[in-house]
């Protein structure tokens, strides 16, 4: 528990909590850490003080108490943002890799040891809190209403202290709820909309053949890696993610889609840890050079990935 920023313990906004099943689906509810008796999220008069209930929780775990949480209220500054399905073997997935450093905050592992929490300072914007991708990932937003269960086992490569992130909040809601592009390597929204991100699939890769560049990637799409001068196939894999990686306008799972129907596509693509470490490097290589609007040059000698 030591991990837990400070200012979250300062506050007498904490809860016990333990599973209960409801229509077939276990359920976690709020305890009154004082009493024991039903919490609710919305009343504070259930809630208690961290080591209040710390010792609720170590007095009672035996007894079905699961752990503790923290309740966000209208009256504090924080927003928790609950991504379901995010890591695998400890380790984030690459869609929750680039929401994780975009948002740049103190973030947890759940109790399930495949989500994580992640815990600003900045308040929810209106317009949805709720969102599955096709990658798997799901996504829930709160800023009041609602707890957190805290596990205090914190999310290496993460902030340890939780961060005023109020325009990086505000950038991915308006990218998940309302379409607006935000690039998830930087501080605050992008300027401005790609030129190609309304273009179908098929328009997109006429563009990118028809570029400065586009015999490369042509050679790349069709499939032939050695006639596109790369020593290897994954060599290769990578080249073509970074020529999508900036057509996509660094977006993941287009360049996924788009990367299945070219002829590099293969069975080892299938493979999570090689899809996502190969994505991941093409992002951050293309950073730059998206950024000056033209596509990359040759593959360069990339740095270690961050988180």
């Amino acid at each position: 528990m030591t991990a837990i920023p400070e200012e979250l313990k300062d506050r007498p906004q904490w809860v016990t909590w333990k599973s209960v099943e409801r229509d077939g689906k276990l359920t976690k509810i709020p305890l009154d850490p004082e009493t024991g008796g039903p919490g609710k999220s919305n009343d504070p008069a259930t809630w208690g003080t961290f080591d209040k209930a710390v010792s609720h929780y170590q007095a009672h775990q035996g007894n079905g108490i699961a752990g503790i949480g923290f309740v966000f209220s209208p009256d504090d500054p924080f927003t928790g943002v609950d991504l379901d399905h995010a890591l695998v073997d400890g380790s984030p997935r690459l869609c929750a890799r680039l929401l994780l450093r975009h948002l740049g905050t103190y973030s947890e592992v759940s109790p399930s040891g495949k989500g994580a929490h992640v815990i600003l300072k900045g308040k929810l914007p209106a317009g949805g809190n709720r969102k599955q991708f096709s990658c798997g990932l799901g996504i829930e937003l709160y800023d009041r209403g609602r707890f957190f269960t805290v596990t205090g086992h914190h999310l290496p490569g993460t902030p340890t202290a939780v961060e005023n992130r109020q325009a990086e909040l505000e950038a991915l809601h308006r990218k998940i709820f309302f379409g607006a592009q935000v690039d998830p390597r930087s501080e605050g929204p992008r300027p401005g909309p790609s030129p190609t991100l309304d273009l179908s699939d098929r328009e997109l890769i006429e563009k990118a053949s028809a570029a400065r560049n586009g015999e490369k990637f042509s050679r790349l799409w069709a499939g032939d890696w050695e006639g596109a001068g790369y020593p290897s196939q994954s060599e290769g894999d990578l080249g073509l993610a970074m020529s999508l990686a900036f057509w996509t306008g660094g977006d993941p799972e287009r360049i996924d889609r788009l990367f299945r129907q070219s002829g590099l596509y293969r069975e080892k693509w299938d493979r999570p840890d090689y899809r996502e470490k190969t994505i991941g490097k093409a992002l951050a290589a293309t950073a730059t050079a998206r950024e000056r609007k033209r596509p990359p040059g040759p593959v360069p000698k990339l740095p270690q990935s961050g988180l």
